[in-house]
């Protein structure tokens, strides 16, 4: 049993799913802060969250979500069961593919394929194109798929990335074999920071969202919680909740930060409707967009109306000073 590391060398690693060249590898070494740093290579989101949890690292970098396939659900599932955690940046690696090969090995030779199952679901128009009678043997990873090809694989190439030859001598049968140019996988920094950092107008903010009980109406009404205060969602996924059928958790990307009052406002209202909020931290935007919204949503809106009611309560006299921030937001 390895030993355990020490507080100083937690804060000096940063797991990741590995081995070493695959697409993950690539996300974690656009974090400056990990530059130099130990990387752990683990072989499952479990253990890179357990790693985070015990101390071993001080984040992990996961895939969350892919422009083709959608969002990853193992990473969903376990940010709604580890308690804890917070998403503290997002990172973004365009995706594409080569098929290799042992040195040696023909185009013409290839017969069965190993191939990671997303992998193989973003370049089989070109696979069965260029090799309409392939058989398919899934990896556990972009990288173990060539790694295998050197054991006792009965495969005879592989779905890689392209920097696989960097780590293998393998042979490139061809280059660019992705179905789509424009494919992205998005993936996000996990740790255990609370503090939130301050909002920069291009942010987002995560959560995990169930519905309280299964009838018409609890989604809208949940989704109610963000167009009433002019929230836009860049991701709504569902996933079972697991203790009885029908019973879902929404996974949730809103547009803003926490700190934003229109997104705080719709934090309250999912507080008061759902048994079970998680949020999983605000965070600068991978792409650094700016949040556009109408100037009705400023924050100065709510703060403003917050102050009318304290009037109205404490019984001080209304004058027309007092609604001039809603008529300009309203153009009234």
């Amino acid at each position: 049993m390895p030993d355990q590391p020490s507080a100083d060398a937690a804060h000096e690693t940063y797991s990741y799913l590995g081995p070493a060249g695959t697409f993950t590898e690539a996300a974690l070494a656009q974090v400056e802060a990990a530059a130099g740093k130990t990387w752990r290579p683990v072989n499952n989101v479990g253990e890179a969250f357990a790693d985070v949890v015990s101390g071993r690292s001080i984040a992990a970098m996961i895939a969350i979500e892919n422009s083709i396939e959608g969002g990853v659900s193992a990473t969903q599932d376990a940010l709604a069961n580890v308690p804890g955690l917070r998403i503290i940046g997002e990172y973004l690696v365009p995706v594409n593919f080569v098929l290799v090969a042992r040195r040696g090995t023909t185009l013409d030779g290839v017969k069965v394929i190993n191939a990671h199952p997303v992998a193989y679901a973003q370049t089989r128009g070109w696979l069965e194109t260029a090799l309409p009678t392939h058989g398919h043997i899934p990896a556990t990873s972009n990288v173990a798929a060539a790694s295998e090809l050197f054991l006792s694989s009965q495969a005879d190439a592989a779905v890689a990335p392209p920097g696989i030859v960097n780590h293998y001598d393998v042979e490139v049968l061809a280059e660019d074999i992705g179905d789509n140019p424009n494919a992205v996988t998005r993936f996000v920094l996990v740790g255990r920071e609370l503090s939130i950092p301050a909002p920069t107008g291009a942010d987002k903010t995560s959560l995990i969202v169930e519905l309280p009980d299964d009838r018409a109406g609890s989604l809208l009404e949940m989704l109610e919680q963000f167009s009433t205060r002019g929230v836009n969602l860049s991701l709504l996924e569902s996933r079972p909740i697991g203790d009885a059928l029908g019973r879902y958790r929404f996974v949730i990307d809103a547009d803003g930060h926490i700190l934003d009052e229109r997104v705080a406002d719709a934090l309250l209202g999912l507080r008061r409707f759902s048994p079970q909020v998680i949020f999983l931290g605000s965070y600068p935007r991978a792409d650094k967009q700016q949040i556009e919204f109408t100037s009705r949503y400023d924050d100065e809106v709510f703060i403003e109306a917050r102050d009318w009611l304290r009037g109205l309560v404490s019984g001080e006299p209304q004058t027309a000073e007092t609604s001039s921030v809603t008529d300009a937001a309203t153009g009234m």
